[in-house]
């Protein structure tokens, strides 16, 4: 297993969309939520995702094909 940690940033758009929610859904991974704000106009969160690498590498996709920001730490 392994552990990364993320700082996600998110468009306005997605204010009513369950993101992380659809994370846990869909992968087979834990997340954590470290810190996170929102806002109608965009929102930020720092995550962390445990899992095996090929979950890892899906998450990770998923996030990045709805156009959401990622910064990896």
């Amino acid at each position: 297993m392994r552990k990364i940690k993320l700082e996600l940033t998110f468009p306005g758009k997605f204010k009513d969309e369950p993101i992380i929610c659809e994370l846990c859904k869909k992968f087979n991974i834990i997340l954590k939520i470290m810190e996170a704000s929102f806002s109608t106009d965009t929102g930020w969160a720092i995550i962390t995702l445990e899992g095996d690498e090929k979950e890892l590498t899906k998450s990770l996709d998923y996030i990045k094909e709805k156009g959401i920001e990622i910064r990896e730490n």
